[in-house]
């Protein structure tokens, strides 16, 4: 076997992995295969004689690919976050390795796999915190690789990642009894959505349940304001196509959902819960509020 095929076999065994962190990172299935991308093509150009640690240097090469198309992604604001990074220009692999496609089916079963709400919130850090978060506390490597990538000292990149934890994970309020309280109701919500169950979601309503409907979301002259559960129970089901991506979230400090397919914010509900029961439901769609809420994961 000669050397570049050598290195073609070697690459493949790590591919996975990298995938893995480059998703993680990204959020994005097309941008992950880009980063993977340019880490072959980069090892491909280095002497690999050189190199003593195959798999941790793919993964240092792949974190630094992934920080740097963050960056740029935070840099142009203008650029919706669900355009691939590179999508004129996509770097192109040797001639010897098939480009991997990107597969709609397998990125919302990997979105899934990570866990939406999740990929939301990472989507809420800056480039540093996350990579922080991600190498350690899901591919658990030490700080001093992290910092050597991030560009800062061991004790700085710890604290990134104690930083993003924190945000990740909310406060400790998300432990408090209140919380799992409400956080059973909008499991108990979300589940009779999915299963279309009309019993079951008007059993958790309040009978004079007051629902907002962003108005972005209704047709011109339809009122944006709903009263009575039954009524909007039934209207809920039947507009419930997207109910398989929502998830329970704190958001703003309080349990709510969300629904973001492959891990992209498209929609939110906001509850009022008294006595374990939905008293007042807000479904927020603009992208503006969206992108303002401060948002925690619930373990899923």
């Amino acid at each position: 076997m000669n050397e570049p095929q050598w290195l073609a076999e070697q690459f493949e065994q790590n591919r996975g992995h990298l995938r893995a962190v480059a998703y993680r990172m990204m959020g994005s299935l097309n941008e992950a295969e880009d980063a993977v991308q340019e880490a072959w093509l980069r090892l491909s150009r280095s002497d690999a004689q050189e190199i003593d640690n195959l798999g941790g240097w793919l993964t240092t090469v792949v974190s630094r690919v992934c920080l740097d198309m963050l960056r740029s992604r935070k840099s142009r604001r203008e650029e919706s976050l669900d355009a691939p990074v590179g999508s004129d220009a996509t770097p192109q692999e040797p001639a010897s390795k098939p480009m991997h496609r990107y597969d709609p089916e397998q990125e919302a079963l990997l979105a899934d796999f990570v866990g939406l709400a999740l990929l939301v919130v990472l989507n809420k850090l800056n480039p540093a915190e996350r990579l922080a978060f991600v190498l350690h506390d899901m591919f658990d490597l030490d700080f001093e690789e992290i910092g050597g990538i991030v560009g800062r000292s061991a004790t700085a990149a710890r604290q990134l990642a104690s930083r993003a934890r924190r945000r990740v994970r909310g406060t400790d309020a998300a432990q408090s009894a209140e919380v799992s309280e409400h956080r059973r109701v909008v499991n108990s919500f979300i589940a009779a959505l999915r299963a279309g169950d009309l019993n079951a979601l008007v059993a958790l309503l309040d009978p004079e349940l007051e629902v907002q409907v962003d108005p972005g979301l209704l047709p011109a002259g339809v009122s944006s304001e709903v009263r009575g559960a039954e009524a909007w129970a039934r209207q809920a089901i039947s507009a419930a196509k997207g109910a398989k991506f929502a998830r329970t979230a704190l958001i703003d400090g309080a349990v709510g959902a969300i629904v973001a397919p492959r891990g992209k914010l498209f929609r939110a509900f906001q509850f009022t819960i008294v006595q374990g029961k939905i008293t007042r439901v807000e479904l927020v769609a603009d992208p503006a509020r969206l992108q303002a809420f401060d948002l925690a994961v619930l373990d899923e």
